[in-house]
């Protein structure tokens, strides 16, 4: 997994998470990383951009990005005590 730390919270990675961002557009990872950074300073993001994923467990929610390319999905979990956990992501087929 890897780490990085900022204001509040670590972001931890999932390795395979952070291999699948990787292929994203610049523009899809700046937004990814401007809503985690939001995530990081406590702040709540809600519909569109990100909502809960209750089925996955208690915690866990979605990012969503959309560009001309497509849309992109990111899972993260923020009950953590070591920080947000993203542990899923990928472009959306249908």
């Amino acid at each position: 997994m890897e780490r990085f730390d900022a204001v509040n919270k670590s972001v931890i990675f999932h390795k395979r998470a952070a291999e699948v961002i990787r292929a994203f557009s610049k523009a899809v990872r700046t937004d990814i990383g401007e809503l985690l950074f939001d995530l990081q300073r406590g702040e709540s993001i809600g519909m569109p951009a990100a909502g809960p994923m209750p089925t996955i467990a208690a915690g866990a929610y979605e990012l969503r990005v959309k560009d001309a390319d497509g849309i992109y999905r990111v899972f993260y979990y923020l009950k953590s005590a070591e920080g947000i956990l993203v542990f899923h992501a990928f472009v959306k087929k249908t």
